[in-house]
């Protein structure tokens, strides 16, 4: 920097310093939830003069215009991991303000025609597949869909059907498959379905009514499944889903003769 740069870099900083700047400048999250969009707003003198807005774990940091004046700004993004996120407001190369906020580990309640299922993700070992997760959730992708395979001692699908069954879309691109993550298929877990194919999975998925290592990663060439999460509350629904009468209907096995609906998907932490 030379020293012109540097001489209009130190008067901005002071500008906002000599105006309150540490003293005055506040931030707020209003939603500190993993994997849902939040609104960081910066309040204090001369942001006018140009402020930058950091929070490395928070994704996609977008700027409201619409809300921007010479003491309030607005941002937007969406946090990607859990635990503390730090957000730091800079002018002028001077941090006016940083704080550091705890984003919990994510829970979902899956509303069902038999009961709600709790379920909490695991964002630290299945980041890809819990990411995935959440933007079906916050889409209200999971409402009115089935549980479309059911297999008593094995384990209950849903997350791609509606009633006929019909295939429902659209879904988001398939993501990588990280079944390699030290999460097992053991009873009442949560996991991703998939094709053949390894990275095919997009929005459904499985629990696990009994411990199902076999679906466990093994090699490059035997993938597995990828578990991202566990049921934390409702596996006696998850039971009950499990043994209701089920046969072939529209050329699929293993469907339930009554429609088993996933009524919502809800984050509730």
């Amino acid at each position: 920097m030379n020293l012109k740069s540097a001489t209009a870099a130190m008067a901005m900083a002071l500008s906002l310093v000599a105006c309150g700047g540490v003293e005055t400048t506040d931030i707020n999250v209003d939603r500190e939830t993993y994997g849902s969009l939040t609104t960081i707003t910066v309040d204090g003198p001369n942001l006018d003069k140009g402020i930058q807005l950091t929070a490395p774990s928070c994704a996609g940091m977008v700027e409201v215009a619409a809300s921007a004046t010479a003491s309030h700004k607005a941002y937007t993004c969406t946090p990607t991991a859990t635990g503390p996120m730090a957000v730091a407001a800079s002018g002028g190369g001077v941090v006016l303000r940083s704080i550091t906020v705890h984003i919990p580990v994510p829970q979902v309640t899956l509303k069902t025609s038999m009961g709600d299922i709790v379920v909490e993700l695991d964002p630290g070992k299945a980041p890809i597949s819990a990411f995935n997760f959440m933007r079906y959730v916050n889409a209200n992708f999971y409402v009115n869909v089935l549980f479309h395979r059911v297999i008593p001692g094995f384990m209950v699908q849903s997350g791609g059907f509606t009633t006929g069954p019909a295939l429902k879309g659209p879904t988001y691109a398939p993501i990588k498959l990280e079944s390699n993550n030290g999460l097992s298929n053991l009873r009442g877990t949560l996991a991703m379905a998939r094709t053949d194919a390894a990275d095919s999975a997009t929005s459904q998925f499985y629990i696990n009514v009994v411990d199902n290592a076999a679906l466990d990663y093994v090699s490059a060439s035997q993938p597995g499944y990828a578990v991202f999460g566990k049921v934390v509350d409702g596996l006696p629904v998850v039971d009950t889903i499990a043994g209701v009468p089920t046969g072939v209907v529209n050329g699929m096995a293993d469907v339930p003769l009554t429609d088993v609906v996933l009524v919502s998907a809800l984050q509730t932490r």
